[in-house]
């Protein structure tokens, strides 16, 4: 695959991530290499900024989410600011944001792609999980280590990891927090496809590129269909939402605001 050089613009500046655009495509890294790219709450506060920045500017289709270099996409939470309630943020509040990061990539209406350059662990591993679609290079890392440092994820890093790989194996990878090389991951259906590390890159934005010649609101609604089931009533509430939204566009809907404006009966 031969793929034009990329001129990766930016969107905003930030401390611990990058948020960079190329043709329709955003790339959000995270840029603290010298720690294996783990978060803090700095972090994740960034991340929630530049998924929220993503939404809403109408020229981003699809999503990238990577770490900076080539060690680790992300090691999860980084041990040096956890205390008691969480990771410490700056005015000393223990907090667990990475949750909402969670729930923001998977509620975001366009695709996100994991780019998985490395060590995806802990709770980095989680956010390569709700990520739509994972793409690993050939040197990536995948495993659990919350029990072995008196931490876990009972949420979507427990049960939508056992949608993706089955009970057995999603207990596997808790109970014994091993690592699985990029390899596994692709056999055991928690990646979408193996790379070579020069080539990871490409390979993210040739799929992202084959999913912008398709419908953006197809996309999103099926989305939201796929996580619906799991999200129970908040998965419903957020496709019935976007159904709402399809409404909007009928001539019923139209009728029936014209006629409440203008004080009379609608036609339906």
């Amino acid at each position: 695959m031969i793929m034009e050089k990329r001129d990766w613009k930016s969107m905003r500046d930030f401390e611990e991530i990058l948020l960079e655009e190329w043709q329709g495509i955003a790339k959000i890294t995270i840029n603290r290499p010298r720690y294996r790219n783990a978060f803090t709450p700095k972090t994740t506060l960034e991340l929630s900024q530049a998924f929220a920045i993503c939404q809403e500017a109408r020229q981003i289709r699809v999503i990238l989410l990577t770490g900076a270099g080539d060690k680790a996409f992300c090691s999860g939470g980084d041990m040096h600011v956890k205390g008691r309630g969480g990771y410490i943020d700056e005015q000393g509040i223990p907090r667990l944001s990475v949750l909402d990061v969670q729930m923001q990539i998977r509620r975001i209406p366009k695709p996100v792609i994991a780019m998985v350059n490395g060590f995806a662990i802990g709770g980095g591993h989680v956010l390569h999980l709700v990520c739509d679609l994972s793409i690993a290079s050939d040197n990536a890392r995948f495993g659990q280590t919350g029990p072995k440092v008196g931490s876990f994820d009972a949420g979507f890093g427990a049960s939508y990891l056992a949608r993706c790989v089955g009970q057995k194996k999603a207990r596997e990878i808790w109970f014994l927090c091993r690592q699985y090389s990029a390899e596994e991951a692709l056999r055991m259906g928690l990646v979408n496809k193996v790379v070579p590390q020069d080539r990871l890159e490409d390979e993210c934005v040739a799929w992202a590129q084959e999913m912008m010649e398709h419908s953006p609101l197809a996309l999103r609604m099926i989305k939201a269909g796929l996580n619906a089931e799991l999200d129970g009533q908040a998965g419903i509430q957020q496709l019935a939402g976007d159904a709402t939204m399809l409404y909007y566009f009928t001539d019923e809907a139209q009728e029936g605001g014209r006629a409440f404006l203008e004080k009379r009966k609608p036609n339906f």
